[in-house]
């Protein structure tokens, strides 16, 4: 089976990830995946369905926000002819034409109230009733769920049910932001430049070392996803050429920056640098939960580097 470009990379974070999916994939445990926008999270439900016992059955995705809210349930569980006005047929809803299979529950947070209570009971009892039917019937699914926004959150704010939320978060997997992902934009930027030379029949352009450092130094706002726009708009637009980054239009990317020096601008009114690698220091450790050595390879330094630095600067 091909690795989706999203699962390219050989950062310990991702490889760390990738080891607990091989592992979860093996059972029918339900898995919440959790990671920002364009990071893979789809990807990694699909993977983790196909190395599933599961693999041969169907694999049903539905998008929880794009859901019509007065239908949510039918579509989900189904409905018998007549169960409401305008069923003139019957459905058998996303949850048993996934029967044998896995269901994948994207953006799972934009589920209304009433669908999360009766997922609730399907979770519980592995009973699926379909609107206007007698009785239940038991299906046999796996349930992935996947989100970007955080679950947490809405179960404080009483938008999401915390039993459902401690259904669904069996198996938390996270998947990691490219910003820290380290060395992956290198190898991702070689997949994608050659892949989309191929698909679009153009010569692929090069990208220079001093690009290829710029980009592994941009925050990827838009991860994996925002990498792959960039450098087909490289193909479509350079094809065949040497590609500085200075030659990238300020468009082309998600946030502003300076074309000379990257991504990192000097405010008109100058900045301290000690505070800069203060506030630095700990948003990597407040990132990686106080690992220090997770830290330092954020920061792109040595443990000991880091160790010195937090001295230096009082962190405890």
């Amino acid at each position: 089976m091909d690795v989706p470009p999203e699962l390219i990379g050989d950062s310990p974070e991702l490889q760390a990830l990738m080891r607990q999916a091989n592992l979860v994939a093996r059972t029918d445990a339900t898995v919440l995946v959790q990671g920002e926008s364009g990071t893979g999270k789809e990807r990694l439900a699909r993977r983790i369905h196909a190395h599933s016992r599961r693999s041969a059955a169907p694999l049903i995705s539905v998008n929880c926000a794009s859901l019509p809210a007065d239908l949510v349930e039918s579509e989900l569980f189904g409905h018998r002819r007549g169960a409401f006005t305008g069923a003139h047929e019957a459905q058998s809803g996303l949850i048993r034409q996934a029967d044998g299979g896995t269901l994948l529950l994207d953006e799972i947070a934009e589920l209304p109230p009433g669908a999360q209570a009766k997922l609730l009971r399907f979770l519980e009892s592995g009973e699926c009733q379909p609107l206007g039917a007698a009785r239940p019937e038991k299906v046999d699914v796996r349930i992935i769920a996947a989100t970007h926004q955080d679950l947490n959150q809405h179960v404080t704010e009483g938008r999401f049910r915390a039993d459902l939320f401690f259904r669904l978060f069996v198996v938390p997997l996270e998947m990691p932001p490219l910003r820290q992902r380290q060395g992956d934009v290198r190898r991702l930027v070689e997949h994608f430049r050659l892949e989309l030379a191929t698909a679009h029949e153009l010569e692929p352009p090069h990208f220079t070392p001093e690009l290829v450092r710029w980009l592994e130094c941009w925050p990827w706002p838009g991860n994996v996803r925002e990498l792959k726009n960039l450098v087909e708009r490289c193909v479509i637009f350079m094809a065949g050429q040497t590609i500085r980054p200075q030659d990238l239009p300020d468009s082309w990317m998600q946030s502003p920056r300076d074309q000379k020096h990257g991504p990192w601008v000097i405010p008109p009114d100058g900045l301290s640098l000690e505070r800069l690698e203060i506030d630095l220091i700990r948003q990597a450790l407040e990132r990686t939960a106080g690992n220090r050595s997770r830290a330092a390879r954020l920061l792109g330094i040595t443990r000991d580097t880091l160790l010195y630095r937090m001295k230096k600067n009082a962190i405890s």
